[in-house]
């Protein structure tokens, strides 16, 4: 059933992307990093990585943007990993959502695999 008055068919993967977005920024995750997918993959239309600085903030960042999305568009999203809090992978189905402590995911530098040179310059946390 959907929330407030949205319709399934409204609900972009746009509309998706900006809702994580707001929600990690509201919620303090740190270097945030949007990668365009389309065209790309299948997988989704885009894809989110942010750090959290503690296990706790990584469960709890989470925890919000799939309360968030529920709340907002009645979108249902499946979780991965959020026991341990080293990193959560959110699939909303349309955008991917990775949150990670900062040493995980420099361990695993998703960033490398996914933006093209130019963009991962760009988008290199300071």
């Amino acid at each position: 059933m959907p929330m407030s008055g949205v319709t399934h068919l409204d609900v972009t993967s746009e509309k998706i992307l900006a809702s994580i977005l707001a929600s990690l920024d509201d919620n303090k995750a740190e270097d945030v990093v949007q990668i365009d997918l389309r065209g790309k993959t299948a997988i989704g239309d885009y894809m989110v990585i942010c750090s959290g600085r503690s296990s706790r903030q990584v469960a709890a960042l989470s925890e919000k943007v799939v309360d968030d999305l529920k709340q907002q568009f009645g979108v249902l999203s499946k979780v991965e990993g959020k026991e341990t809090g080293d990193w959560v992978l959110i699939d909303t189905g349309d955008v991917i959502v990775h949150v990670f402590r900062p040493e995980v995911r420099e361990f695993y530098q998703l960033e490398k695999m996914w933006m093209p040179a130019g963009e991962l310059a760009k988008a290199k946390p300071q």
